[in-house]
């Protein structure tokens, strides 16, 4: 593809765009690490980085879009599938995570599952 040269608000606003779509997955990257156990772990990484995700994104668009003279849109398919597939992996993990505290309950002999969940 032969190099254009981009207006300085299209570089400005892509890098902008770019920096605050990294700083978004970072933070919320940092969320698994920060909090205390899987239940408060999920959301983080799951909105923060859908929202990163859909900065780089917008940024991807603009500079194809300046680059090519028309409207390009096909990152939006990516961002479709990353905002349907996040929260159902999101409830799986969920799941999952209810059902290994539920199975760990039983195995000490808990009355109610809710009791090996350390809060």
């Amino acid at each position: 593809m032969i190099p254009v040269d981009l207006p300085l608000w299209a570089d400005v606003l892509a890098s902008l765009l770019l920096v605050s779509g990294g700083l978004l997955t970072l933070i919320g990257s940092l969320g698994l690490f920060r909090l205390p156990d899987l239940f408060a772990r999920i959301h983080a990484p799951t909105l923060g980085n859908t929202l990163g995700l859909a900065c780089v994104l917008l940024a991807s668009i603009l500079i194809a879009s300046m680059q090519a003279h028309r409207l390009v849109f096909q990152e939006l398919l990516i961002w479709l599938l990353v905002v349907v597939t996040s929260p159902l992996t999101a409830m799986l993990i969920i799941r999952a995570g209810i059902y290994r505290d539920r199975k760990s309950a039983r195995r000490k002999g808990m009355d109610r599952p809710d009791e090996a969940v350390d809060h």
